[in-house]
This record gives C-alpha cells, sequence and structure tokens, in this order.
C-alpha cells in the first residue's frame, strides 16, 4: 500500500503596482482550495517625491512579506497606455514591486491584465465589479477595502492556477 504524499499548503502573495496605491493580497492554495488570508494596499502621500513614494511602496510590501511570509509571489504587468511619462513611473512602481519579494529570496510570476480577468471571470475583458463579484465565490471571506487590494487577490489566484506553467517556464529558462 502506497501513500500519498502529504502536501502543505503554499501561501502566495499578489501585487497590484501603482504609485498612488500598490494593492496586495495573500492566499493560499492546497491543491485546488483556495483560503483568503489578507489583503490591503501601500498608499504612500502623493505629496512626496517620485523617490520617497516608491521607498514608502518598498517598506509597505517588505512589512506585508515579513507579516505574511509567502513562498511565491506575482505582479500584475503595466499595460502602456498614451501617456508615456505616465506609464514609465507606473512601470518603476512595478519595479519596486518586483524587487521587494525577489530581495526576500522569492519567485516572482508576471501576468498581463487581461490573463488575471480571464482567469477569475472567465472574459479578458471584465470590469473591476464582475472581479469583486467572482472574488465573493473564490475567497468567500476576503473583503478587500479598495479595487486595488481586489486586483492583487485577483492576481494571486491567478498565480495560484498557473503557476505549474509559470514554473516550467523558469526551469526551462534555466533560472
Amino acid at each position: 500500500m502506497s501513500s500519498q504524499p502529504i502536501r502543505s499548503p503554499v501561501r502566495i502573495l499578489g501585487i497590484d503596482p501603482g504609485l498612488r496605491r500598490t494593492g496586495w493580497g495573500v492566499i493560499e492554495v492546497e491543491g485546488n482550495r483556495l483560503v483568503y488570508v489578507g489583503c490591503g494596499s501601500v498608499e504612500p502621500p502623493d505629496d512626496l517625491p517620485l523617490s520617497s513614494r516608491l521607498l514608502a511602496i518598498h517598506d509597505g510590501l517588505a512589512a506585508v512579506l515579513g507579516d505574511f511570509r509567502p513562498l511565491e509571489a506575482a505582479v500584475e504587468q503595466t499595460f502602456v497606455n498614451k501617456d508615456g511619462v505616465a506609464t514609465l513611473k507606473l512601470g518603476q512602481a512595478r519595479g519596486v514591486a518586483m524587487l521587494a519579494p525577489a530581495m526576500f529570496g522569492i519567485s516572482v510570476a508576471e501576468y498581463a491584465p487581461n490573463q488575471v480577468k480571464k482567469t477569475v471571470v472567465g472574459a479578458g475583458h471584465a470590469d473591476k465589479n464582475q472581479i469583486m463579484v467572482m472574488l465573493k465565490i473564490l475567497l468567500p471571506k476576503a473583503e478587500p477595502k479598495s479595487a486595488d487590494a481586489a486586483d492583487a487577490l485577483a492576481v494571486a489566484v491567478t498565480h495560484a492556477h498557473h503557476r505549474g506553467s509559470a514554473a516550467l517556464r523558469l526551469k526551462v529558462a534555466g533560472l
């Protein structure tokens, strides 16, 4: 008689980067089961210079990483909009969002906004309300106080569903 190996839950941090609000959401996944752990946002004051806002985002995410100790992380990719300066600034916030988990030795996966929406809602052009409705079904105990926190939970859920293929891509790339 052979017994199945005991799988322990994997804690995942999802991050929705932004200069005004960087959302974060933590879930645990065990097989197909998803469990809500926590969520919130890092909100640096708008009147701070860019470098100080980026530092505040880093410090806030470092505190989340220290408190929740995730094993894996995922970040939403930046979409390019018509304002190049705004896109570059958002890219800097995204860089900080990827750096913080990497400094804790945690691998970071990336997902396009449409992939997150398609994974959580089933349609790549879902709106924020549809994401909230599906999160209530997938994570009944979650009560995100902002759209950014909800989006971060959606990123974490997306990673939970695609983490096997993300690990395979890293392995093939030799990382």
